[in-house]
């Protein structure tokens, strides 16, 4: 828990939005992807992924200004990611976990979000999935110029970022 200080995400301190705002700017401007996946599982891949443009007019209109409509970006994400046509429409509760990983991860993707959160997007991936899946971040970050909030156990990562904090170092661990 914050004791000291604010937290600021694009020049906006949140502890001083009201609770809707806050919810508002998370859909608005923070793509995330849990470690749990949050994936609804009565729902299809496609339908999963264009949810996170929902709750969010700011992701739409960013999709509309390349002339680009929501499920069509929502395919190539998760081709991108390696999920292909054939599973587009099945229930995700079918896939297997590492297919859900990257539906979740095309999800945060979805409307070109400022900042990503990533709660340990790489653990449920073998290396070769693993691998694209990096590659894919960091370049649809560097797309269109989104931060990486990346959170790993696998240290083996770590070289990857420019910085890197270890929560042991803060608190004294």
């Amino acid at each position: 828990m914050l004791q000291s200080g604010q937290v600021k995400i694009l020049n906006t301190d949140l502890a001083t939005l009201s609770h809707a705002n806050r919810d508002r700017f998370r859909a608005d401007h923070i793509g995330t992807i849990f470690q749990s996946f949050n994936l609804l599982p009565y729902l299809n891949p496609l339908e999963n992924v264009t949810l996170g443009c929902e709750f969010s007019k700011q992701r739409h209109k960013r999709l509309a200004d390349k002339n680009t409509d929501v499920k069509t970006e929502a395919t190539r994400l998760l081709n991108a990611l390696g999920i292909n046509e054939s599973v587009l429409s099945q229930d995700v509760s079918k896939l297997s976990i590492g297919q859900q990983q990257r539906v979740a991860a095309a999800r945060a993707f979805i409307g070109e979000p400022e900042l990503i959160i990533a709660d340990e997007p790489t653990s449920s991936l073998d290396a070769d999935n693993r691998q694209a899946f990096i590659e894919t971040l960091f370049s649809q970050a560097k797309g269109y110029q989104a931060s990486i909030l990346f959170v790993s156990h696998d240290q083996s990562l770590a070289s990857l970022f420019d910085r890197q904090i270890s929560l042991s170092d803060i608190n004294g661990v």
